[in-house]
């Protein structure tokens, strides 16, 4: 019993951990049962200048009671970035799958909220995707939001990519 304690323990840490990344910026309540939609700032840590906003569905406790599934809020999520300052990219991973530039979880255990970005060479955009992350039946929910870098004054850590 004192592993199984130790170990739920250990998840919400994890959990807590990944939420670091986030200012909650907006919560709006939608129903009397303690439903709200929240609305997070996220600055991506290698692209300065750019901001996101997600928003994401928290099921209050008499929700969570009344229909089971204490454990996990929906995939459901929004995402929007936009420029907020003079843009520096540093090392970004430059592959088709991009790189994972935040994650909070969003059960227990398994299920994770995502932002990816991907980076449009042919046409200098970067691409902002977010998306739910599980061990078994994915979600195909998802949002995507994109920031043009053509014309832009973008200054490169490690020099434009060719």
């Amino acid at each position: 019993m004192r592993k199984l304690i130790g170990g739920a323990l250990a998840a919400c840490l994890v959990i807590g951990a990944g939420a670091a990344g986030a200012q909650e910026v907006g919560k709006v309540g939608v129903d009397w049962l303690g439903n709200d939609i929240i609305v997070e700032a996220i600055k991506d840590p290698k692209v300065e200048g750019v901001t996101c906003h997600v928003s994401y569905f928290d099921r209050g406790v008499i929700d969570r009671l009344q229909k089971g599934n204490w454990f996990e809020d929906p995939s459901d999520s929004s995402i929007s970035c936009r420029q907020t300052g003079p843009i520096t990219i540093s090392d970004i991973d430059m592959s088709e799958a991009g790189e994972e530039v935040f994650k909070q979880g969003i059960s227990l255990i398994w299920k994770k909220q995502v932002v990816n970005r991907i980076y449009d060479k042919t046409n200098e955009t970067l691409i902002y995707l977010s998306h739910s992350r599980q061990v078994q039946d994915g979600s195909a929910k998802m949002s995507v939001t994109t920031v043009p870098l053509y014309g832009q004054n973008v200054v490169w850590s490690n020099g434009k990519p060719k």
